[in-house]
């Protein structure tokens, strides 16, 4: 299998619409790849196709609510249709819950599981098979350091990366001896919504000014900064490439040294 004939199939990016997911799809995009960016609505893809610029012929956007478990299914029909299987699949899309285990509600639970665990489930179930009969492909999860370890008042959040966690290692040795690799990256606080929230949040509890909050927060991982998008989009592409084709099951925290 060529880089090229493998790259031509193209990568599935969920979540594509902003912060870490819309790094990822234009990191493929800028490396040549085609892109299929998966988001809730279209209205939210098009800041992904403005920032494509002349790359954007190579991206298509594709509206999915990934809780709304029929929008799922027929998103994963669709994607089964295609002339080939892609080679790549970034199970990117995620939410958070901030919350004691006694204020979370089930509702709130199963949104969390449905996103975060269930749909990375069955979009893997509907795309690993096609890959397989293309020769190959490459699964990349994105977790997060709550699918390492446990954090206090985030245990719907936790639970649902935990079990990322554990799909990505069963897939891993379920589905190597047909050249598919599947492997996770486990975030820390990143430059996106998340970490704006969380600085909210704290600001409003504790009374400090959202740079305090942000100190704060950022204070706990050893570099003291945040992550950004553009470095974990560089992980995934690495782990697209031919260097990491023997790389799998390996669960990756990129974190400022936090989990250490």
């Amino acid at each position: 299998m060529t880089d090229s004939s493998f790259s031509s199939r193209g990568v599935v990016v969920t979540g594509a619409n902003r912060g870490i997911g819309q790094a990822v799809a234009l990191a493929f995009l800028e490396a040549g790849w085609p892109v299929v960016a998966v988001a809730r609505t279209a209205a939210s893809l098009e800041g992904l196709a403005e920032r494509a610029g002349p790359r954007r012929a190579a991206l298509e956007s594709v509206a999915c609510d990934l809780a709304d478990a029929e929008a799922l299914a027929f998103t994963c029909r669709q994607l089964q249709a295609r002339a080939r299987a892609p080679a790549v699949l970034v199970n990117n899309a995620g939410v958070s819950l901030g919350a004691p285990v006694e204020r979370t509600s089930r509702a709130q639970l199963e949104r969390l599981l449905a996103i975060n665990a269930v749909a990375p489930y069955l979009l893997c179930a509907a795309l690993l098979p096609g890959m397989a009969r293309e020769g190959g492909g490459r699964v990349v999860n994105i977790a997060s350091i709550a699918g390492l370890r446990g954090i206090r008042y985030t245990s719907a959040y936790c639970a649902s990366k935990h079990a990322l966690v554990g799909l990505t290692r069963a897939l891993a040795v379920e589905w190597a001896d047909r050249a598919i690799t599947v492997n996770a990256v486990c975030p820390g606080w990143t430059e996106t919504d998340m970490l704006e929230q969380a600085v909210e949040a704290v600001s409003e509890k504790t009374g400090r000014s959202p740079d305090k909050a942000r100190a704060a927060i950022l204070g706990r991982t050893p570099l003291g900064r945040s992550v950004l998008p553009e470095e974990v989009a560089a992980l995934v592409l690495y782990l697209a490439s031919p260097l990491a084709a023997s790389l799998t099951g390996a669960v990756l925290p990129l974190d400022g040294g936090e989990s250490a």
